[in-house]
């Protein structure tokens, strides 16, 4: 049974069309209802780290509460106050965490998410993928195998945010061959000396 069918027949999927009128393109979208594997208050194997800057600092309060509600472990890595805090100090105690083994995934707030998701990706052995949408959320996962998600509070609020912290956790690393390729491929440049 292909994928689609699988997720279908699951109620995991539902399909509409979009008709553009400007030049009559009909456009098939296809959603992924993660909301649906998601339960709220079921234990988690996964162990999480989580770390703001004093700009992500309002936004990193009410999702940790949201996480450990949801029966997470979670550690705070900081920022611990709205003083201000460059976020690549906080960005490697968050990848040290999962470098360690000691967190599976992490969640990284800073104003706009995008600092936070260089840092991150400048760390071997992280994948950090800045996502303000569901759909990203589990696709970096499934098929980049993203392991800290980078957030903007300056961008979204909190429950967007829950939606996209659902899906990110909710999703796994494809087996597909071609995923877990690319993936090495990704690995194999932290090998890789400077060119010049």
């Amino acid at each position: 049974m292909k994928k689609r069918e699988f997720l279908k027949k699951a109620g995991l999927l539902s399909t509409s069309l979009l008709v553009v009128p400007s030049d009559g393109i009909t456009i098939e979208s296809t959603n992924v209802n993660y909301e649906k594997e998601f339960k709220a208050g079921s234990a988690s194997p996964l162990k999480l780290v989580i770390g703001s800057d004093h700009a992500g600092f309002p936004l990193k309060g009410p999702l940790m509460k949201v996480l450990q509600s949801w029966n997470y472990s979670v550690k705070d890595v900081g920022s611990f106050n709205p003083e201000p805090v460059d976020f690549p100090d906080i960005a490697i105690l968050l990848a040290d965490e999962i470098i360690k083994g000691k967190a599976d995934r992490g969640i990284m707030v800073c104003g706009t998410g995008v600092g936070a998701a260089i840092a991150c990706n400048k760390i071997q052995g992280i994948r950090a993928a800045l996502c303000h949408d569901t759909y990203s959320a589990h696709q970096c996962v499934e098929h980049d195998n993203v392991n800290v998600l980078c957030i903007g509070a300056q961008i979204i609020g909190k429950s967007v945010a829950e939606e996209i912290l659902k899906n990110f956790l909710n999703a796994k690393f494809s087996t597909e061959e071609q995923f877990r390729r690319r993936v090495k491929k990704l690995d194999e440049f932290d090998l890789v000396p400077p060119r010049n």
